[in-house]
């Protein structure tokens, strides 16, 4: 048994890319995949690790920051649930990335492109907790490197709450330093308040969350395999 620990929100659109996920998963791994919500949702974590207790539970969480460290392991406590890391600073999240923001590009047109990037993560005041959207921003600016030749594309780390520069300081810097086509890559996995507040952020575009892109799938299989040791392994290699 698969479980994922996820945020929560109201939003039914997270939801539904959570479900998507949910699904991606399933067809990958063959395994089963349920979700517990730290917020918000029910069923809560909780809940769902007393109903499968030795479950591996994945946290879809993109950063290290009070729900990873301190709410999942104490839901978790006496289930004899394995936890496994989170998926921030994995390659896999900033190719994720790195591909919405090129769909994000295309639809402003087909060969538009940003001339500076903002990845906007949710943010944390705990120590460590924005490494994953700090890490990110390194990754994806290594790749837009790697795409767009000898001039270098700014890649800055913002945050929505907790933390700073935030998403509105950190894009008027950028203007500040004469750059126009200024894209937001959200560093987020699904529709919420914060991509509500992307979306009026004044950016030229803004990339959509990342939670049912397939490389988030296959990440969480291989987060799954791992734990549950290395036939599990084998079989999700195989799966992806």
């Amino acid at each position: 048994m698969l479980v994922l620990a996820v945020h929560g929100s109201a939003v039914a659109a997270a939801a539904a890319a959570t479900a998507r996920l949910t699904a991606a998963i399933e067809a990958l791994s063959g395994v089963r995949a349920v979700v517990g919500h730290l917020d918000v949702q029910s069923p809560s974590l909780a809940e769902v690790v007393r109903e499968h207790p030795n479950a591996v539970v994945v946290p879809l969480l993109l950063g290290d920051g009070y729900h990873r460290r301190i709410d999942v392991p104490a839901a978790l406590d006496g289930t004899g649930c394995v936890l496994t890391e989170g998926l921030g600073g994995e390659p896999a999240v900033a190719l994720a990335l790195h591909g919405r923001l090129r769909e994000a590009e295309r639809r402003r047109g087909p060969y538009a492109r940003a001339d500076a990037v903002v990845v906007a993560g949710a943010g944390s005041s705990r120590p460590g907790g924005n490494a994953g959207t700090q890490d990110c921003a390194a990754r994806l600016a290594a790749l837009l490197a790697d795409d767009r030749g000898p001039d270098p594309v700014p890649v800055l780390p913002a945050y929505l709450t907790s933390a700073g520069p935030t998403v509105p300081e950190a894009l008027a810097a950028l203007r500040a330093a004469g750059h126009h086509r200024i894209a937001v890559a959200a560093h987020l996995l699904a529709p919420g308040r914060f991509t509500r507040a992307l979306a009026g952020c004044g950016a030229w575009t803004v990339s959509q969350p990342l939670a049912d892109h397939p490389r988030l799938a296959r990440l969480v299989v291989e987060r799954y395999a791992t734990a549950r040791g290395t036939r599990a392994v084998r079989a999700a290699r195989l799966a992806c």
